[in-house]
């Protein structure tokens, strides 16, 4: 008995001197592909636009010095290449718009990538938990079941794995809960970053069209203008012949 009695408490002391298994730490946060992929679409844009910028700023300079040139001459060639500098600025101009148009549009798809990868690591940091309290309960059951008697083992790890399942459950429900609510949050937010991009279009759309009005306002104006001397003579002519006096 006292030779059994040796070795139970020996098999205990060995038990208790066992080391834990670390756990393991949670890995490194990772760039969504999304992401990664919208910001080099908005970086390449961006130095498009500063491109454009660039040639809008050397075919303005261009436009000016054409400009001087021809008004210090009569030459017909001077005026050309000073009407053609004008134009080669207004092209210019359109075309660092339009760069400016694909660097919003980049921005927002930038945005919505942002908001769709916090959902995901969120729903991913909720799974991490779930499985960080499985591995918990997993060591403490185990600690738990070095104490228990021999003769209860079996059903205390029926009841024990019964009970952690039902745990594991909870947290995988209040985990869905959070990615649920995270996933809410980003589609408000990628909702709202779509009205105020749509809004930015309007306001444009609505300035140009203004923009418009006014030009052929100003247009008609002065084509009334031009033409109404003439009419003043026509009628001039048409009218009846004085009487001579007597």
């Amino acid at each position: 008995m006292a030779r059994v009695a040796k070795r139970v408490a020996k098999k205990r002391k060995a038990t208790a001197k066992r080391p834990t298994a670390k756990r393991t730490a949670t890995a490194a946060k990772t760039v969504d592909p999304a992401v990664t992929k919208a910001e080099a679409k908005l970086e390449k844009l961006q130095k498009d636009l500063a491109a454009h910028k660039k040639k809008v700023e050397d075919a303005r300079k261009k436009a000016a010095t054409a400009k001087a040139k021809a008004a210090s001459t009569k030459r017909a060639a001077a005026k050309r290449s000073a009407k053609s500098a004008t134009n080669a600025v207004t092209k210019a101009n359109e075309r660092a718009k339009a760069a400016r148009s694909k660097v919003a549009d980049a921005r927002v798809e930038l945005a919505k990538a942002k908001a769709m990868a916090s959902a995901r690591a969120a729903a991913q940091a909720a799974e991490a938990k779930v499985a960080e309290l499985r591995e918990r309960l997993s060591d403490r059951a185990s600690k738990d079941l070095e104490t228990a008697k021999q003769a209860f083992e079996q059903r205390w790890k029926k009841a024990r794995a019964k009970a952690d399942e039902r745990k594991v459950k909870a947290a995988k429900k209040k985990a869905a809960t959070k990615a649920k609510v995270a996933e809410k949050k980003a589609k408000t937010k990628v909702n709202q970053v779509e009205r105020k991009a749509s809004a930015k279009a309007k306001t444009k759309t609505r300035r140009k069209t203004s923009a418009k009005r006014t030009a052929t306002r100003k247009s008609s104006a002065t084509t009334t203008r031009k033409a109404s001397p003439a009419r003043k003579t026509s009628a001039k002519r048409v009218g009846r012949p004085r009487k001579k006096s007597s």
